[in-house]
């Protein structure tokens, strides 16, 4: 595969790119995205479904630029999908052609059930695993429906259900009635689907959701993987149903999305009044995610190899230099989780945050020596992407904060108290990186003490000298019954 693909995206409502970059076999990362709102579909629906010619020229325009700047990061590969707006229109032949011979780009058109499987893709491999949960991808023209259990996809639906269809063809004439019975009729088609997670991908739910965020202060800048309840969201919905426009900016709905927002809405309120679920998780990803993994991923079935990370290997590749040192203090750390989590009473399901920590905490370093903390707990928190809840990537962004320094600050756990674990786990779990890297401070080209845990004792015995490390253990602010003996 190339090293840097870009993914086209034209829907009823915008047209998107994203140009990815690949720094090793499986690792990726966004390296620029650009948006337009063309709404290619304006029109369309009052006229048979026949594309007009000012939606058909914003969207070429846009698609010029955007070939622009796939030649200034010297893109190799471009993928150009198209959903809805082209797929249902009986002139697409002709702008098909134009672009093609104007801008020599080729668009393929996906049927609905291509385009809610590469959305069930990019949420089963990018989203924390999750056990049956149904992804629903609200569009200017369709909503697309799957099934996810882990990283498998099932249940592939496309349904003619769009916020720039309903609102032309109901809202627009304020025939709500008539909206909920044409949504009702249509989804008919997912009788039988259950879930007790909803995944909700596009423009419509990331707006309720980032509306959602703010209203409760949330403290973690992260909408993909932001996680609430369902009551939440139907409650949020109905507000949304209920507001004027005046009152859609109370509840912090973008001006740009006054006018397709209650359609949208509309569309998820009956979703979730027929299947019931008692979660809703956000998207960051979708069609264009999919698009990039199933090429990526081909040959390997649609799924990220099981326990990989994407995120975690991209930052490694891109700002850890000194592999040998992470992967010693990967290794030890681990080997003091499990001789002391059991006398500690720490979870087991903790070893996999410590050990993340462990590896990902030199990567500030890259960025400055004398800052690496606060570069390892910023890298952390943003880049550590896909396949993480906002619970782990709060505690191993915080663990590589506070290393080799005082415990987490009560300022620190206040500001991230509904995400964080219990004190006493994230004050044990902080010391044991800390202790790590103290027993590393000799950087030695094996590990080259043996450790012995008792009744609360560490005893570190070794044949080298370990006076840089037990200097530095002894500087540690120690947790309650917890003892070193070298």
């Amino acid at each position: 595969m190339a090293k840097r693909v870009a993914v086209i995206d034209i829907g009823s409502n915008s047209v998107r790119m994203v140009v990815y970059e690949r720094t090793s076999r499986f690792a990726f990362h966004l390296l620029h995205e650009a948006k337009s709102k063309v709404r290619i579909s304006e029109n369309a629906y009052e006229h048979e479904g026949n594309l007009q010619e000012i939606p058909m020229q914003r969207t070429f325009e846009a698609l010029k630029d955007f070939l622009s700047i796939c030649e200034s990061f010297t893109v190799k590969k471009v993928f150009c999908v198209a959903t809805s707006a082209l797929r249902d229109a009986p002139n697409k032949k002709d702008f098909l052609q134009r672009v093609k011979s104007e801008l020599k780009l080729d668009i393929k058109i996906i049927d609905g059930q291509k385009e809610a499987h590469y959305g069930a893709i990019a949420c089963a491999n990018l989203l924390p695993e999750q056990e049956n949960a149904l992804s629903i991808d609200i569009g200017g023209g369709s909503t697309e429906f799957s099934i996810i259990n882990q990283k498998n996809v099932s249940n592939t639906i496309s349904l003619e259900l769009g916020t720039v269809r309903l609102k032309e063809l109901f809202f627009d004439k304020n025939s709500i009635d008539k909206a909920i019975a044409y949504i009702d009729k249509k989804l008919e088609a997912i009788d039988g689907l259950e879930a007790s997670t909803i995944i909700g991908i596009g423009g419509t739910f990331r707006a309720i959701s980032s509306a959602i965020m703010k209203e409760e202060n949330y403290p973690l800048q992260k909408l993909h993987a932001y996680e609430y309840s369902a009551k939440k969201l139907e409650k949020f919905i109905s507000d949304i149903l209920d507001a004027d426009e005046s009152g859609l900016k109370k509840l912090g709905i973008a001006s740009n999305r006054f006018d397709v927002i209650k359609p949208g809405a509309l569309i998820l309120e009956r979703v979730l009044k027929k299947i019931a679920p008692t979660r809703a998780l956000t998207s960051g990803v979708g069609v264009r995610e999919g698009v990039y993994l199933c090429d990526l991923l081909r040959g390997s079935k649609g799924k990220l190899p099981s326990n990989y990370n994407t995120s975690v290997r991209y930052i490694i590749d891109s700002h850890i230099k000194d592999t040998h040192f992470s992967n010693q203090l990967n290794q030890l750390s681990k080997k003091l989780f499990d001789l002391t989590s059991q006398h500690f009473n720490i979870d087991l399901k903790y070893r996999y945050e410590l050990a993340v920590a462990s590896k990902l905490y030199p990567a500030g370093g890259n960025v400055h020596f004398y800052s690496k903390n606060k570069h390892s707990y910023y890298l952390i928190q943003t880049a550590l992407e896909y396949g993480f809840t906002h619970e782990q990537i709060v505690l191993i962004s915080t663990l590589a904060k506070y290393v080799k320094k005082k415990l987490p600050e009560d300022s620190h756990i206040q500001k991230y108290a509904s995400l964080l674990p219990q004190t006493n786990i994230l004050n044990y779990l902080s010391y044991i990186l800390s202790l790590s890297i103290a027993l590393l401070s000799h950087r030695p080209k094996n590990i080259d003490f043996n450790l012995k845990f008792a009744n609360g004792t560490l005893e570190i015995d070794s044949s080298s000298n370990f006076y840089l490390s037990r200097e530095a253990v002894n500087k540690l602010d120690c947790i309650e019954d917890f003892t070193v003996i070298i």
